[in-house]
């Protein structure tokens, strides 16, 4: 009985769905637009935070050491860096290399190049470049470069200089904007989701509006209020599923189309490429989202009636 009552349930939502075409067109449209929003919303996520991922690599915390430190012992402590939890990875410059990149950075410039020359010697030191797991880390590893100093043979540090104060700035606004990224994004998606189902509510009940005296007529000769409900949730859903299949057919032209763009202007995020890699995320989050909006939206729609 219970398999037969469902099997009725699903014909006739689907029935109703292909039978009322022009309301299932609007609301379809509107959960459209409303689908083409929120993954919008997803791919500017995505695109801000490759942006701010390839700026939080470029930062990191320098340890610059005297002329004449020896070499085991930067490398004794570039491991002990390494033991820190903060730390995700430690870039080790030897003096030779560190004249080698001073070189290649003023190619341009002649005076500079010439007054190098003129000292007859390497004036740089070795060096070590700390990369912090997490932005928010970097305090902690300049707290330990402070209070752990480097000891030489002699007893005093080989540490001529830790550029974490000229960095902290830059470090801070990184998380800021992190932060509010984050929180921006959760807040759009929630807004788009409220607005969505209030949108989505009122154009399936303008459908359910049309079968008002079809639901009278079950009522009266006893249907349960989860028959009643049934085609209409089943309708929710297929517009669901109808609106996502667009949306994604939508998408594949418009990121292949400004692929070329989003990887010029920002700094090689190819949107079209996030979209096939991540095309099984993005379906089944459209999906999901689409049947949400769908299935509340016709279970609020229908209380109404319910209720007289």
């Amino acid at each position: 009985m219970f398999f037969t009552s469902l099997k009725r349930i699903f014909k006739s939502g689907i029935t109703s769905f292909f039978r009322n075409s022009f309301i299932s067109f609007a609301t379809v449209l509107i959960m459209t637009v409303t689908l083409l929003i929120i993954g919008s919303v997803m791919f500017m996520s995505a695109m801000l935070t490759s942006v701010l991922d390839q700026v939080r690599d470029k930062v990191d915390v320098n340890v610059y050491f005297v002329v004449d430190a020896p070499e085991i012992e930067i490398l004794e402590f570039k491991d002990q860096v390494e033991d820190l939890p903060e730390v995700s990875y430690v870039t080790y410059t030897n003096r030779e290399d560190a004249l080698v990149q001073f070189r290649e950075r003023h190619k341009d410039d002649q005076l500079t190049l010439q007054a190098l020359d003129e000292l007859g010697e390497n004036p740089l030191g070795a060096s070590l470049a700390i990369k912090a797991v997490e932005p928010s880390q970097y305090e902690s590893i300049a707290s330990f470069l402070d209070t752990d100093p480097v000891l030489g043979a002699e007893g005093t540090t080989i540490i001529d200089d830790v550029n974490y104060l000229q960095n902290k700035i830059v470090i801070e606004r990184l998380n800021t904007i992190t932060d509010a990224v984050e929180r921006i994004g959760v807040l759009l998606a929630l807004v788009f989701v409220i607005a969505s189902i209030i949108i989505a509510f009122n154009t399936i009940r303008l459908a359910i509006y049309t079968a008002r005296e079809e639901i009278k007529v079950m009522r009266l000769v006893g249907a349960s209020n989860m028959y009643v409900r049934g085609p209409f949730i089943v309708e929710g859903i297929l517009y669901g599923i109808s609106a996502t299949l667009i949306t994604l057919i939508f998408f594949y032209p418009v990121t292949f189309y400004f692929a070329e763009y989003t990887e010029a202007w920002l700094g090689g995020v190819n949107l079209f490429e996030y979209y096939t890699t991540h095309f099984g995320l993005i379906f089944i989050s459209l999906l999901a989202t689409g049947v949400f909006l769908g299935v509340v939206s016709s279970f609020l729609a229908v209380q109404k009636y319910l209720k007289s």
